[in-house]
This record gives structure tokens, sequence and C-alpha cells, in this order.
């Protein structure tokens, strides 16, 4: 069940070593482990900052990683979908 009433974009993002930081068009701002994300987590700061903001802010895309987040996953604290070991 979705529990989001507005829905909230990504306006600024960025990588460290250990996160995936995010401000949202609300004013939050978000820093989500890259150990939820395992692609991003083992590419270089090079390829982590080769990405697309998809939607009008509702998502983020990594062509060569092959990586699609959304912001609403990413604010329901859900990782890597394609590993069972993250998703929720």
């Amino acid at each position: 069940m979705n529990t989001l009433t507005k829905p909230v974009l990504a306006q600024k993002i960025w990588t460290d070593e250990d996160y995936l930081w995010v401000i949202l068009s609300d004013g939050r701002q978000l820093a989500t482990p890259l150990s939820y994300f395992p692609r991003l987590l083992n590419a270089t700061k090079a390829q982590r900052d080769l990405f697309e903001v998809s939607g009008g802010g509702k998502g983020l895309h990594w062509d060569e990683l092959d990586e699609d987040i959304s912001i609403e996953g990413l604010l329901l604290g859900l990782g890597d979908q394609t590993n069972k070991n993250l998703a929720s």
C-alpha cells in the first residue's frame, strides 16, 4: 500500500564512498547506504557519477550499471529489489 500522499522529487543527487545522497523537493535529505544497492557499491566513483534523473525527479538511472532506483522506494526503505536479502 502506498502511504505517500504527495509526490516528492529528487532535486540533487551525489554519492560518497558509503552513501547515496538525495535532496528532495520537500527539503529532506536522504542518505542511503550504498550496501542497499550492490551495483552502486561495487562501481567506481566515475560510474556512480554517470546517472540520469528520470520521470522529472521520480527516479534515478545508471545506464552503464543497469541500476534504477525510485525515490518512492528510497523513502520506503527499499534496497535492491533483485536481491532477496535486501528487498523488503
